[in-house]
């Protein structure tokens, strides 16, 4: 009972880990509230430091991220540390690198482009509505499972997890990543862009797009037929605004017999 409880407590811990990072993300991308964001802080060192220094920051949150996420490190990492633990791991690791980058950023405040009035607040809404389907898609599939804290809970209880089963409620029936374009669209809206918040999207989308390939193929791989047929039927991250209407005429055609 006692290891049981330290892992719930260590689960615990690295869910407010988490939280404490991802609030602070809030503040950092949109350079709100927090002592130091993408744009605000004590310049350090030349331009050429400041790049190699974020993009050194970026890289090692994406070798964790990656790597850390893969099954075949799970296998090996469950040898080391209960299997109940793997995930809060994971969670913690990933936050504390956070942290980390939030803390060594070098701001690189030179403009890129800059808006106001209208266009301004379309973009600052925008950037808003990204957090928030990021944050939403969590708990539209179990936002307790996927950062640690149903494992932690069933190994309190002496049960096994449920076995995860495939499903795609509500926004992962327009895109298969919806956590991941929230976090594009808040990434990219900004009515002041700045060189250093454009490495940081620049760098970021092309880690998320890799890394999808990767995710799509252990997904294959797991549930099969029905991810693949999922996959042909649902865009990764960029909605079919018009996939009802071609649907219907493709039914259309189909009945009167003209070749699509």
């Amino acid at each position: 009972m006692f290891s049981r409880l330290a892992i719930l407590l260590y689960a615990i811990v690295s869910y407010a880990v988490f939280t404490v990072s991802f609030l602070y993300a809030l503040g950092f991308v949109g350079n709100y509230v927090v002592p130091k964001s993408i744009d605000q802080g004590t310049d350090v060192g030349s331009l050429t430091e400041a790049i190699l220094v974020n993009l050194l920051l970026m890289s090692l949150f994406a070798i964790q991220h990656s790597v850390m996420a893969r099954p075949a490190f799970k296998r090996w990492w469950t040898k080391v540390l209960p299997v109940a633990c793997e995930r809060s791991t994971y969670v913690l690791l990933s936050s504390l690198i956070l942290l980390l980058l939030f803390w060594q950023w070098r701001p690189i405040p030179i403009p890129v482009w800059q808006t106001s009035g209208l266009v301004a607040w379309c973009l600052t809404g925008v950037h808003w509505l990204g957090w928030l389907i990021a944050f939403a898609s969590t708990h539209m599939i179990d936002h307790f499972d996927l950062f640690g804290l149903r494992q932690a809970f069933s190994a309190l209880r002496g049960t096994e997890p449920e076995d995860h089963s495939f499903k795609a409620p509500l926004l992962y029936k327009i895109v298969r990543h919806p956590i991941m374009l929230g976090f594009l669209l808040a990434f990219w809206a900004t009515p002041e862009m700045t060189a250093g918040h454009l490495l940081f999207a620049l760098a970021n989308t092309a880690y998320i797009l890799a890394a999808l390939q990767f995710e799509e193929r252990d997904l294959i791989a797991e549930f099969g037929e029905t991810y693949r047929q999922y996959r042909r039927r649902v865009p990764m991250l960029v909605p079919r605004l018009f996939a009802r209407t071609r649907t219907k005429d493709q039914d259309v055609a189909r009945s009167i017999g003209v070749p699509r």
